[in-house]
């Protein structure tokens, strides 16, 4: 069962995605800012990150740059989920480190396609 940590402060998308993604038989963990996704990206050593970007005491910009940099992290792959769809935003998720960018509100077919891709490559 892969292990998701989805760094998200709304409760209401995280009472979605989390309850979605438990039915297609993820474990997900939850971190509320992004001090702690970064803190449980160490202790728990997920196998892929939801990451948002708007995000109380650390942003989600700041906590990709830091879990990219760190050597027992940066190769986890981190899709960042964002309500903002332009590309300049996108473009700086990719450059804070992210590995992908999908939009919300979530799709769940394509972030479980994008997700899938980085869980079992072929």
């Amino acid at each position: 069962m892969p292990k998701i940590l989805y760094v998200e402060d709304n409760e209401d998308n995280i009472y979605m995605l989390k309850r979605r993604l438990i039915k297609k038989g993820f474990e997900v963990l939850i971190a509320e800012n992004g001090k702690i996704g970064v803190e449980l990206s160490l202790a728990e050593e997920p196998d892929l990150i939801l990451m948002d970007l708007s995000l109380p005491i650390m942003d989600g910009w700041e906590a990709t740059r830091l879990i990219k940099t760190d050597a027992r992290t940066q190769s986890i792959p981190i899709i960042v989920l964002s309500a903002n769809a332009m590309e300049e935003h996108k473009q700086s998720a990719l450059a804070a480190g992210a590995d992908d960018y999908d939009t919300k509100p979530v799709d769940l077919k394509r972030l479980l396609d994008k997700m899938n891709r980085f869980l079992y490559p072929k």
